[in-house]
């Protein structure tokens, strides 16, 4: 009998300690316990201790209140201009009222990722294939706001949409291969002839500089040697103008018996030319006159 006793004993008190640890729910920092009694919604609670009504009374359901992320498969879309392209993406959202979260929707995660991926073929068929392939921070801020305005009344917050990769179809792969190869080429080209027209300027100025300087140097040689024939005939004239003042000095202490002299001498030269003809000025005899005068003086003496 005790030891029937001690057996009892022992489920009761296996019964108080999972009812009691029934009763009693330790929630973290990062989540929110919903809770329902009775089938009603008594919102949420934590973190920190909680307590319930066992036996089924109260009924707690978690949520997690973190960023979380999830991978959006492969999606096959068609583009404005009809190109088929695969495009795979992640989506970051956040629950920010874990009562909606949990009245509003069954399973918030399905349902985002669904209308994700209708959101995503929404968006792309609005857009062309090049602008697809450029503009993919656009297509992400677009997908964004389109997924937080469904998810909002789910209470969930959707914080970024980050396309990882786009596959286009492989010849649309080899065209680009072409167009990007052919770009290239063209730019190549381009460089090349603005490098030559560069070298083409360069050289030119060059000349042109080489020209200027040169014809500078010859304006200042000319003006250099204008400067010193001026110096040069300034000092002719300046020593023709001296020699004809030294002259008029002399010839003023020069008396008529002296002009005389010189004018017989120079009848002397004349008559040793051959010349057969001798021309005298008028003035010739009045110059005579002394010379007879001094002959006439000379006999008388």
């Amino acid at each position: 009998m005790e030891g029937l006793g001690l057996v009892i004993l022992i489920a009761v008190l296996l019964v108080l300690l999972g009812l009691f640890s029934s009763m009693i729910r330790i929630v973290p920092q990062f989540q929110r316990l919903v809770v329902f009694r009775l089938g009603t919604c008594k919102g949420q609670k934590g973190p920190g201790v909680v307590l319930l009504y066992p036996f089924g009374i109260d009924r707690a359901i978690s949520v997690d209140l973190r960023e979380e992320v999830r991978e959006v498969p492969h999606q096959t879309n068609i583009t404005k201009d009809n190109a088929s392209i695969g495009i795979d993406f992640l989506i970051y959202w956040q629950v920010v009222e874990p009562v909606k979260s949990v009245l509003e929707v069954n399973n918030f995660r399905q349902a985002a990722l669904g209308i994700a991926t209708t959101t995503l073929r929404a968006v792309v068929g609005d857009i062309a294939l090049d602008d697809v392939l450029a503009q993919r921070e656009h297509i992400n801020q677009v997908l964004r706001a389109k997924l937080d305005e469904v998810t909002e009344r789910w209470g969930v917050k959707v914080t970024a949409v980050e396309i990882r990769e786009i596959v286009p179809p492989r010849e649309i792969l080899d065209a680009m291969t072409r167009q990007m190869s052919a770009e290239r080429t063209r730019r190549a080209v381009v460089t090349e002839a603005l490098g030559t027209r560069e070298a083409a300027v360069t050289v030119a100025e060059g000349q042109k500089t080489a020209a200027i300087l040169q014809a500078e140097g010859q304006k200042q040689s000319a003006i250099l040697q204008a400067e010193g024939q001026r110096a040069a005939q300034a000092l002719v004239a300046e020593g023709f103008a001296v020699a004809l003042d030294r002259i008029f000095e002399v010839a003023k202490t020069i008396d008529s018996k002296t002009m005389a002299l010189q004018y017989l001498e120079a009848l002397k030269s004349i008559g040793a030319s051959p010349s057969t003809k001798f021309i005298f000025p008028m003035e010739f005899t009045s110059m005579l006159r002394p010379l007879i005068g001094m002959s006439e003086e000379s006999m008388q003496k």
